[in-house]
């Protein structure tokens, strides 16, 4: 009787639910068919991607098999184009991607923040875990993510599938996953970068500087320094000055929040672009500076636009470009300065970044418009050279 009762209330559930519109919450979407390979675009020598095609592996009871939606490319992708400093190639690329799961394990059921994981769900990935007990979920205070494996820069090895740059990408046992269903796919697309961001504020938080009235300014406005004025404008900082040599960036800088800008190609030394930062809090240094350039020159600049007991928040170098000159007396002991370096993220930082991005829309500022170019995986190369020319903010692969 008690089994009766059972698949009687199961068939009422089913019969309210497609009266609903909705599928069964035990029911999920079942995914298309799986083909038996998948295009990979492996990067075979400098400069050159290779589009290659690869068996899809037999999916394991701890595995997720994604069939990639699309992928943004990163400043660490165009390095790893041109210089491969990881000594990578030939390798996968593609970090800073999202797709739909299309098959898993038996033993897959939560992602990494406990969110339910079924078949068609969207999900990006953060990191693979090694055995390292300092990088975990909810201590925050030890580690980023910078010691761990992430997709999209790992070594060949037989499963091949190991970037975002690829039709499926094969997620394996100790990965971290998140589930995005309910942010759109140019939101998802900007999750890796953003985080970046999101964990550098953090960072300039624990100064104790950075405050709703904080003026601050903000070095560098590719699509890490305009991001890092978006996130500071959801924050509720209204007085964000922007730097950088390029006026149409600067006014994308202005649109994600920026109440001015200064482009340091129109002055002369660095006497006179201090002053100009300056003219832009009214005469008055900042409190707080983000240097978010790859260049040792913006690096030595910035300490020059901070007050005496202001802070410094360093992001702009995530491989090693040379060095910087300052001078220890004026530029750090003399005002007291207080600085923080910010490199990738925690786990914590990837999850807060979600609703970032929902913030950022809440409000009106048009995160979409970052996303300004889209190649299909088979005009990879023609796509990281427009990233090299630098001729939109982020460009990324899409699946047609």
């Amino acid at each position: 009787m008690a089994a009766n009762n059972v698949n009687i209330e199961e068939i009422v559930r089913q019969v309210l639910a497609s009266m609903s519109g909705q599928a069964p919450a035990s029911a999920p979407a079942a995914a298309g068919p799986i083909p038996k390979t998948s295009r990979v675009a492996v990067l075979s020598q400098l400069e050159k991607f290779e589009i290659k095609e690869y068996p899809i592996p037999e999916v394991g009871d701890d595995d997720i098999l994604v069939k990639v939606e699309g992928c943004g490319i990163c400043g660490t992708d165009a390095h790893e184009f041109r210089k491969d400093p990881f000594n990578l190639i030939p390798v996968a690329l593609g970090h800073e991607g999202t797709g739909e799961i299309v098959k898993m394990g038996k033993n897959v059921k939560k992602d990494s923040a406990g969110k339910d994981l079924h078949i068609g769900d969207k999900v990006v990935t953060c990191m693979i875990f090694k055995d390292n007990p300092d990088i975990t979920m909810f201590d925050l205070n030890k580690q980023n993510v910078g010691g761990a494996d992430v997709y999209g820069l790992l070594p060949d090895d037989d499963i091949h599938l190991n970037g975002w740059f690829s039709d499926y990408i094969f997620i394996r046992k100790g990965s971290t996953v998140f589930n995005v269903s309910d942010l759109d796919l140019t939101s998802r697309i900007l999750i890796e970068p953003c985080a970046v961001l999101v964990h550098a504020v953090e960072r300039a938080k624990t100064t104790g500087i950075l405050r709703f009235n904080s003026r601050v300014v903000v070095q560098g406005c590719g699509p890490i320094g305009l991001i890092c004025i978006a996130v500071l404008r959801t924050m509720g900082i209204e007085t964000i000055v922007a730097v950088d040599g390029n006026n149409k960036r600067l006014e994308m800088a202005k649109k994600m929040g920026a109440s001015a800008s200064v482009n340091f190609a129109d002055h002369k030394g660095i006497e006179a672009l201090t002053a100009a930062v300056e003219q832009c809090f009214g005469g008055h240094p900042a409190d707080f500076g983000f240097q978010c350039t790859g260049s040792p020159a913006g690096h030595s600049n910035i300490y020059k636009f901070i007050r005496n007991g202001g802070g410094l928040c360093e992001l702009g170098f995530f491989i090693n470009a040379g060095d910087a000159t300052i001078n220890p007396h004026f530029d750090i002991c003399s005002k007291e300065l207080t600085m923080v370096g910010s490199w990738v993220y925690t786990l914590r930082d990837y999850a807060t970044t979600f609703d970032f991005l929902k913030r950022a829309k809440g409000i009106g500022l048009p995160i979409d418009e970052l996303v300004t170019h889209r190649f299909p995986l088979e005009q990879i190369n023609e796509a990281m050279g427009v990233n090299l020319r630098q001729e939109g903010y982020k460009i990324a692969i899409v699946a047609g």
